[in-house]
């Protein structure tokens, strides 16, 4: 098969290795012409330089690679999507894979909503790629096991079988709204989750927070339409734990950076990769105003993002908070 690729950055290129892995012909679009001449003549990633491009992998800064794919895969942060795609005029025929995590700031739109708006993307051309997946364990041929889903059953089944191996597992589901919000808002505790590492708190504190922080997802996604049990699989709690865990983990850093002492301003600086976490800590904390869902963990990290909020202070608050019963909102089968 012919696949196109959009974004070059670790993700990306670990999907484009893994697919040429496989025989695919894959050809990965760079942001830049620069950024694509030098993948094109280094054959390297500088996230994994020890890892040689297969020979069915070509990089390339020209839109039109996607003109003739059998497959779109998106691999590109999602506070520059709107953009990428206003200056460049992607062919859009194939149906597209997102893989992106997040939710836009501002508009509050998912990926796949905002694909609709922007490009016209259908439901039935529209599959979304999660799952605890570390690009640096997937390029290492590691285990690994995700989730697509789509509206569509055919299309999740079909990119199923283009991307199965024996080191890459893939389940399907028809979730869209719930695996997109887990894949972006797990994001989000990961955060909180760095900030007790930073603490010295424990693993008992992690572990409670893990998972008071899948509780307050389910809320959201239940209120926003998705399966709650979505919440208990690959793109939920599969990925919330290891991005609240590995060292890999750009949010949970971030936290952990916060927690001593750096302020974020310094911290984005010298990051060369995006942390989604901080835009999408924004957008949750948004819609949870909106929808009267209470995410006390999402509202302490928004304080801690934007209004400066000591990271101490914030989960003092949070272990402050009025006892209640465990899951007493899906009990009784209402809302908050």
């Amino acid at each position: 098969m012919r696949i196109a690729i959009l974004g070059a950055g670790s993700w990306g290129t670990a999907l484009g290795i893994l697919l040429a892995r496989q025989g695919h012909e894959v050809r990965l679009w760079a942001r830049t012409a620069a950024r694509a001449q030098a993948l094109h003549r280094e054959r390297r990633h500088p996230r994994f330089p020890q890892t040689r491009f297969p020979d069915g992998l070509s990089v390339s800064h020209d839109p039109t690679l996607t003109e003739d794919a059998h497959l779109i895969f998106l691999a590109i942060p999602t506070q520059h999507i709107r953009e990428t795609f206003r200056v460049h005029r992607f062919p859009l025929a194939a149906p597209l894979v997102n893989t992106a995590k997040g939710i836009e700031r501002g508009t509050l739109l998912r990926v796949s909503e905002l694909l609709r708006e922007i490009a016209a993307i259908e439901p039935e051309h529209y599959a979304v790629l999660s799952g605890p997946s570390h690009a640096e364990e997937v390029v290492a041929g590691l285990p690994t096991a995700v989730v697509v889903a789509s509206q569509s059953p055919e299309l999740a089944r079909w990119v199923q079988r283009v991307m199965s191996s024996s080191a890459f597992r893939v389940y399907t589901s028809s979730d869209v709204v719930g695996v997109e919000l887990g894949g972006a808002l797990k994001n989000v505790i990961a955060i909180a989750a760095g900030i007790v590492d930073g603490l010295g708190l424990g693993h008992n504190a992690k572990a409670a927070l893990i998972t008071r922080g899948l509780a307050e997802i389910q809320r959201l996604g239940w209120a926003l339409g998705a399966d709650p049990k979505t919440f208990a699989g690959l793109s939920g709690l599969g990925d919330l734990v290891v991005t609240c865990t590995s060292p890999y983990s750009r949010n949970r850093s971030v936290g952990e950076r916060l927690a001593c002492g750096e302020r974020l301003e310094q911290i984005l600086s010298t990051m060369s990769m995006v942390a989604e976490g901080i835009p999408t800590t924004e957008a949750a904390y948004a819609l949870s105003q909106r929808t009267g869902v209470e995410m006390p963990i999402t509202t302490q990290m928004h304080a801690v993002l934007f209004t400066g909020k000591a990271p101490q202070q914030a989960l003092t608050e949070l272990l402050l908070r009025e006892a209640k019963a465990e899951y007493w909102w899906y009990q009784t089968g209402s809302m908050p």
